[in-house]
């Protein structure tokens, strides 16, 4: 496996950081219009033949969406800024991690401080998670940002070179701005799935407690078409979030043999980084931290996947590649 040029894979992130930006609200919008037409379904009394009957009104249907648009995406705007600018300490939070300082532990200082000399990058900040296990990430979407983390077992248990390896991995990762592009999708998808919920709940709100008009007058005559119209809502909502997560996971599974391969280049031993991958799956730390959004940053997934016959789908479902696979690419390198 041969790492592709630093500048062409940051020109690549760059270019799926704009198409993940522009994706997303088009998704958020979509969907809006697709609850819209829900509510644009009402029923009307035909005095003339004593009859309810249902029909889709168009006009409230547009003139809500564009009424709506602007707000949704005000608040993606607003989202994405908060996120932006907290997104540093919200992973801490999350994860428990705390800064390290240098005469608290020389030895990574200067690991970090070789490597980030030897590609000629600026040196990122140090975090640490106090947990006998092991694991270690990247994340931040600015220089400001910028941080490795590490636990305290990666660090008590890795010799000089694996721990060399596993911090090329996670600079990589920096250097690729694949962090950026990572934080970006979580927000998204954060978004995403918190919009979904509450139109759901509007819709249901809107058709159990007094907004269609049939259940009010005693009529069932579009009672059959209300339901259609919420499922087919609602399946059309379960996709979209559904190709989101998926466009999410490739994102993440592809970045991370990139940074194998980027952390192998660095350092000069791909081995030392196949090694240290073999003892993290062996004991993967930060299992604690019940977020799938932030778990995905770590270098291997604390949840070990099942084996066997469903591994092809659980790797669709999956934000990490498979570990023996990367240790098998990283020994042929």
């Amino acid at each position: 496996m041969q790492y592709v040029g630093i500048q062409t894979q940051i020109a690549k992130n760059n270019w799926n950081s704009i198409v993940l930006l522009l994706m997303f609200p088009c998704i958020i919008l979509g969907m809006l219009w697709v609850f819209c037409c829900i509510f644009g379904y009402q029923t009307a009394y035909d005095y003339y033949s004593n009859e309810q009957y249902s029909y889709f009104n168009w006009d409230f249907v547009n003139e809500a969406w564009v009424s709506l648009a602007p707000w949704a995406i005000a608040i993606v705007a607003i989202w994405l800024g908060i996120a932006y600018l907290f997104n540093a300490q919200m992973i801490q939070h999350a994860t428990g991690a705390k800064p390290l300082e240098r005469r608290e532990n020389p030895r990574i200082y200067n690991i970090v401080e070789n490597l980030c000399m030897s590609c000629g990058m600026p040196m990122p900040k140090i975090n640490i998670v106090n947990d006998p296990q092991l694991n270690a990430f990247a994340s931040g979407i600015n220089q400001k940002t910028y941080t490795v983390t590490l636990t305290t077992g990666i660090i008590n248990l890795l010799d000089d070179e694996e721990l060399a390896g596993v911090v090329a991995h996670e600079l990589t990762h920096i250097r690729n701005r694949d962090t950026r592009v990572l934080i970006v999708s979580i927000v998204f998808v954060g978004i995403l799935s918190t919009v979904l919920t509450l139109l759901t709940r509007g819709v249901l709100r809107y058709f159990l407690w007094g907004g269609g008009g049939s259940r009010r007058s005693g009529k069932n005559n579009g009672g059959a078409g209300i339901i259609v119209v919420v499922i087919v809502a609602i399946v059309c909502a379960a996709i979209a979030y559904f190709l989101t997560l998926l466009t999410r996971f490739a994102i993440s599974r592809k970045r991370e043999f990139m940074a194998d391969a980027g952390g192998a280049e660095l350092t000069r031993n791909p081995r030392a980084l196949a090694s240290a991958l073999r003892k993290i799956s062996a004991n993967p730390g930060l299992g604690h931290v019940n977020r799938e959004d932030v778990a995905q940053l770590f270098i291997i997934h604390p949840q070990k996947l099942k084996q066997g016959f469903l591994d092809s789908l659980t790797s669709m479902f999956s934000s990490h590649p498979n570990t023996q696979e990367r240790i098998r690419i990283l020994e042929q390198f």
